[in-house]
């Protein structure tokens, strides 16, 4: 049996970072001693649900799917209100995209780490990114830094949250993938924010997505194959 500290779980929304970074894990600790995990929070593109369980079956790594459903009950977000528009942009109040859903990531690894916890696994992969991060001050590097030592302290673990893309732009994320081989498993993902397949291409997500495939010269797998 590994120790814990040479397994990893991955956190797998079924989108293209934590993809990558599945990819990542399993390059770095080897596939048997990685597992995913994935958030039902009410997300206006639940499908991305179906592509994570996709994307970790055809990895041939463990997935778990927890129910969370607090941060839909909370609202006044775009990605767990329908009435609110993912491309309307900026929340007056905040200041941040409209697509922001306070908390999402500290709840997510915080849950993470209790899973980890349970199962002795000693690190936490993540697809945040402060280079193309929306905005979201949840995916910025003291954020991470903060949320890890809180875990440690609370929890008396040694967890480490590793954040393979945060310093790389999307062009580089695509670079990054096609390195681990994780090309193939895009095919399988989803990352538009109106959950619809094959993508809208409108909302932030898509354009994000598209523009760094461009710049990478890759074609995108989700886009050929739909």
């Amino acid at each position: 049996m590994k120790d814990a500290k040479q397994k990893a779980l991955v956190l797998l929304s079924g989108g293209q970072d934590s993809t990558t970074c599945l990819y990542w894990a399993i390059d770095r600790y080897g596939r048997d001693a990685v597992s995913t995990v994935s958030f039902d929070y009410g997300q206006r593109h639940f499908i991305e649900l179906d592509c994570a369980e996709a994307v970790a079956a055809q990895a041939a790594v463990p997935h778990l799917c927890l129910p969370i459903d607090t941060l839909a009950a909370l609202g006044g977000d775009a990605l767990t209100d329908p009435d609110i528009g993912v491309e309307s942009g900026i929340d007056e109040s905040s200041g941040l995209p409209n697509t922001f859903v306070p908390g999402r990531n500290l709840i997510f690894l915080t849950y993470a780490a209790a899973h980890a916890y349970r199962n002795r696994i000693a690190n936490l992969v993540t697809g945040v990114a402060q280079t193309d991060y929306s905005g979201y001050p949840d995916c910025r590097q003291e954020t991470i830094d903060a949320l890890q030592r809180a875990i440690q302290l609370g929890m008396e673990s040694d967890v480490q949250i590793h954040t393979p893309l945060m310093y790389l732009s999307k062009k580089q994320t695509v670079e990054l993938a096609r390195e681990l081989g994780a090309l193939d498993a895009m095919a399988l993902t989803h990352t538009c924010y109106n959950g619809e397949r094959p993508p809208c291409g409108a909302c932030p997500a898509c354009v994000l997505r598209a523009k760094g495939f461009a710049e990478a010269g890759v074609e995108d797998p989700l886009v050929s194959n739909t």
